[in-house]
């Protein structure tokens, strides 16, 4: 066969076999970077800040720990794996809680933990401290998934992503993410880790119908270009997306200084849109559609649980999806409030 006809053959095999439907070899070409595999099989986690946390919570005042217990073991039950936690969680009560709850249920599930910055903490030998003392109050060898919790100087991002680099390394943890960090704060971690030859995994960020800098800014975007999860925490805006506070209900806690009368006054019309989609998918609620429409946005939720209640409402916001048409009528909506608001 002639050099030309096999280079014909080849190029067939390539792009009809090898790579299906004609996709190419690179981003120009629509291949997608693969995920961590931490996330495969995940479709929502679920986050444990209020485990513990007195001053924004309100934890045991309205909710105990026998009702986050019950939560946990609902969620488990349900085949939730993937929990959210960090050392500054109700001063490293929802670490610790959720390392008892996990060894009670004998059941296999990932962990996510997170380092904060503090000022004090000023070298590589302070994450690694901290990193253990996580995992002694969960008591574990090893992390699913540890993060930096916010992007805080005065040490930069270079430094702690090589003392993350060192943490997985030593076999302390199976990847390596961020938390709050914007654009070109995650691309600098992500450069310091590609360096090394190290996978940025996630990026943990606040992004619900009432915050949606993530993807006006472009970043789910670019982490989906890059192959990072984007880890949606507070997918019900600090639990007033499903409609339960009012201008005469007001959230408890320092939550009421951000969602006070004049906000939860002009959201109504948002909520009224859930409402009424929810009922057109056989009545479901509105904090399901809100964190489905999270989901559809290609990000990982993971609402909070604080009681059993709390936990079978967002269970259900999964195994089913809001139409395109539906997406586009929220973020209509929400883009109205938001213009509103000022936010």
């Amino acid at each position: 066969m002639p050099v030309f006809a096999r280079i014909q053959v080849v190029s067939y095999i390539i792009y009809n076999e090898i790579i299906p439907s004609g996709v190419g070899a690179s981003k120009e070409m629509n291949i997608e970077p693969k995920k961590h595999p931490i996330f495969d099989g995940i479709e929502m986690g679920m986050g444990t800040w209020a485990w513990g946390d007195r001053y924004y919570w309100g934890y045991g005042q309205h909710y105990h720990r026998d009702d986050i217990h019950a939560a946990f073991r609902y969620a488990v039950e349900k085949g939730i794996i993937f929990f959210d936690t960090a050392e500054a969680y109700g001063m490293g009560q929802s670490e610790t809680m959720l390392g008892e709850f996990a060894r009670e249920a004998g059941k296999t599930i990932r962990i996510a933990s997170k380092f904060f910055p503090f000022p004090w903490r000023l070298n590589k030998r302070a994450l690694l401290r901290a990193l253990r003392g996580s995992l002694k109050r969960l008591g574990i060898d090893k992390l699913s998934l540890y993060q930096m919790h916010h992007p805080y100087p005065p040490v930069n991002i270079r430094i702690w992503m090589n003392a993350m680099g060192e943490a997985l390394e030593a076999g302390l943890v199976e990847a390596i993410g961020v938390s709050n960090y914007d654009r070109s704060q995650m691309q600098e971690a992500y450069d310091a880790l590609t360096a090394e030859g190290l996978q940025l995994a996630s990026n943990q960020v606040e992004f619900h119908l009432l915050s949606r800098r993530a993807e006006k800014d472009g970043l789910i975007q670019h982490c989906q270009e890059l192959g990072i999860t984007v880890i949606a925490y507070s997918p019900l805006a600090s639990g007033v997306l499903p409609g339960k506070y009012s201008a005469e209900h007001l959230p408890s806690g320092f939550r009421n200084g951000r969602y006070n009368r004049h906000v939860l006054t002009e959201i109504k019309p948002l909520l009224d849109v859930l409402k009424k989609i929810g009922a057109d998918h056989a009545g479901k609620s509105a904090g399901q559609v809100a964190i489905n429409w999270t989901i559809c946005k290609g990000t990982l939720p993971i609402p909070g649980g604080k009681n059993l209640q709390q936990v079978g409402q967002n269970f259900d916001s999964t195994g089913w999806r809001l139409t395109d048409e539906e997406v586009e009528r929220l973020d209509a909506i929400s883009d109205k409030v938001l213009a509103v608001l000022g936010w």
